[in-house]
């Protein structure tokens, strides 16, 4: 029985290599979206000096917000590796936050890229307002409040279980309570 048991375990514990095929999609899914990124470049650097600064303005928010969500999927796929397949070996110093993100901090993380995605989208929309209807306007405003919103709560969902892990853990500590 043992043997079954251990067997089972075994063949557990490699399914984490199977997240591998994750990782490596999305990081195809990265290059993909680089190549589209260095189109929508072009396309702006060809037209730059005949459009309005406005327009200028829409352009650089939507590079802007392609390199948040390019930043936000090398996290997931860098942190997910580390913290659910296996540790990195000798790359130290390439990136300095390699193994410090754990789960909570990569879903407070996640949640900030997207209200900063969620706030560049809405300045887009509100330098061009007149596309949108105000019912338009509110629902994607309610929308971005509900990132927000969320954010805040698995931030503060975060830190109640940071402090309860601490008093725990000071509780065993001190001997003679």
């Amino acid at each position: 029985m043992k043997r079954l048991e251990l067997l089972i375990e075994s063949v557990v514990l490699a399914s984490r290599w199977l997240l591998v095929v994750f990782y490596l999609g999305l990081a195809v899914a990265l290059a993909i979206y680089a190549l589209t990124f260095s189109k929508k470049l072009f396309e702006f650097a060809t037209s730059a000096m005949t459009m309005a600064d406005t327009d200028t303005i829409l352009k650089m928010l939507g590079l802007i917000d392609a390199a948040l969500v390019a930043s936000l999927v090398v996290m997931v796929i860098i942190s997910g590796y580390e913290n659910f397949v296996s540790r990195f070996d000798n790359h130290e110093g390439e990136v300095h936050w390699l193994g410090t993100i754990d789960v909570g901090s990569l879903k407070i993380k996640v949640a900030s890229t997207i209200v900063a995605i969620s706030s560049i989208h809405l300045l887009q929309v509100f330098l061009n307002h007149a596309s949108f209807t105000p019912v338009q306007l509110m629902w994607l405003t309610i929308m971005h409040l509900t990132f927000v919103a969320s954010a805040l709560l698995l931030a503060y969902i975060d830190r109640i279980m940071a402090l309860a892990k601490g008093s725990k853990k000071g509780a065993v500590e001190e001997p003679g309570l």
